[in-house]
């Protein structure tokens, strides 16, 4: 499983439901066309982490490279509703962050040839 993560703060004056309704409008249209397995919305607690990641982290799961380029490439279309969706999310949020990170041991990997 690939997954890529997003973190982020919300603008001022913005509503924590209004943007989790946003969230879930936007991936969940990803996941229903088959181009996102699964998601996670989180939040930080009791101010532990690190300030610079943001208050809210999304991890978006997909089953490999392929499935996330479909994701990036309908996205980049740029046409509705995915860009709608996409939008009512990115105009909520600010101080953005990314990464993509994989299962490891994941099922490329040839166990038994450390070199240390």
């Amino acid at each position: 499983m690939d997954i890529y993560h997003i973190w982020c703060d919300l603008k001022p004056g913005t509503s924590d439901m209004a943007f989790v309704e946003a969230v879930n409008n936007y991936l969940g249209k990803l996941r229903q066309s088959g181009n996102l397995e699964n998601y996670r919305i989180t939040r930080r607690k009791l101010g532990l982490g690190m300030k610079e990641l943001g208050e809210f982290h999304l991890m978006l799961e997909f089953t490999g490279l392929a499935q996330l380029d479909n994701a990036f490439t309908s996205v980049a279309e740029r046409s509705d509703p995915i860009e709608g969706l996409h939008h009512a999310v990115n105009s909520l949020t600010t101080s953005l962050c990314f990464s993509l990170y994989r299962d490891f041991p994941d099922e490329g990997r040839t166990t038994g040839n450390e070199q240390f």
